[in-house]
């Protein structure tokens, strides 16, 4: 029997269940896929809590790699043997096993390991949308990062490293801060101890940035609004400490007619050749060496609720993952 993580109600880490589960034959345009390894995100939790509403009971997780076992009728596009990777699928990747839609999948080159693709897939895609689709950045562009020392801070810092682009990130910790470092963060500003808007005008010489990438979300949307240059763009891609409040539009106005935009990467991998590109150029910076995927935490999945219990007390640092 396969086995798989689920909740029956949301609320805290102790809501996740590991428990036997059926997984049957795929149906048409499905197939069953036998993971490797998992993924963990901090989107995760939300499922969990209800922040992101989902159906009960339910499985957890929407990230893994592995292989397929089975495919179903009208499935040309993947075989028995194929090596895969997957993000942004219905839920339920925290499993051994699982039957699911074949069009959320994503061929893995030999050159990418299991490990590597399950802890990087959607951080590494969310990276590929916030660069290279959201604003037209060039080589000499500076930026601010919160989180920099992330999952996807630090995939972000080293793929702006190769674009030409400076990052200011911002971290908790002097620890996350040797980390950002290490990944091409140009400046690192740690917010527990220093203002984040102050520090990125005296960086800027006053003139602040085009773009704030800002994951953490309500703590942190005032001085990311702060920190931007005229005309400037606020991209909220997370709400790790809380949903952003609502944002009067004449402030925005006031601060130099600034926008604000709240993307998620279904929007952006929803296009199969869209998402094949995105991965393709992920894959091959990957793959070439030239975009380092650190796993710094390790898991199986019976410690799920561990595996939260760390994710939201901070600490984690970097990129997590179940191994099977």
């Amino acid at each position: 029997m396969a086995q798989a993580v689920r909740f029956y109600e949301t609320g805290g880490p102790d809501v996740l269940r590991w428990e036997t589960a059926e997984v049957g034959e795929p149906g048409r345009g499905e197939v069953r896929i036998r993971h490797e390894a998992v993924g963990l995100n901090f989107a995760d939790t939300y499922f969990r809590t209800g922040l992101y509403p989902a159906a009960l009971p339910a499985g957890m997780g929407v990230e893994a790699a592995g292989v397929i076992e089975a495919v179903g009728p009208d499935i040309t596009d993947f075989r028995a043997g194929d090596r895969v990777t997957y993000t942004g699928s219905p839920l339920g990747a925290y499993s051994t096993e699982r039957v699911m839609p074949a069009e959320h999948l994503i061929r893995l080159p030999e050159e990418i390991p299991f490990e590597t693709a399950a802890s990087m897939t959607m951080r590494g895609l969310t990276t590929a949308y916030l660069l290279r689709r959201i604003h037209p950045l060039r080589a000499g562009d500076t930026v601010l990062l919160h989180a920099a020392a992330g999952g996807v801070g630090s995939l972000f810092t080293q793929w702006a490293k190769l674009l030409g682009v400076t990052v200011i990130g911002t971290v908790s910790s002097e620890e996350k801060a040797a980390i950002a470092r290490a990944n091409g963060c140009d400046h690192v500003v740690l917010y527990t101890r220093e203002n984040v808007a102050e520090r990125v005008r005296e960086i800027t010489d006053g003139k602040g940035v085009p773009v704030v990438f800002d994951s953490i979300g309500k703590t942190t949307y005032q001085s990311s609004l702060d920190s931007l240059a005229r005309r400037g763009l606020l991209v909220c891609f997370g709400t790790a400490s809380g949903p952003v409040p609502p944002i009067d539009a004449m402030q925005l106005a006031v601060k130099g007619s600034l926008f604000v935009t709240r993307p998620a990467l279904a929007d952006y991998i929803a296009d199969p050749t869209e998402r094949a590109e995105l991965a393709g150029e992920l894959f091959s910076h990957v793959a070439a060496g030239r975009i380092r995927v650190d796993i710094n935490q390790r898991y199986v999945l019976p410690d799920a609720q561990q595996a939260h219990r760390d994710l939201e007390s901070g600490r984690s640092v970097g990129t997590s993952v179940f191994v099977l």
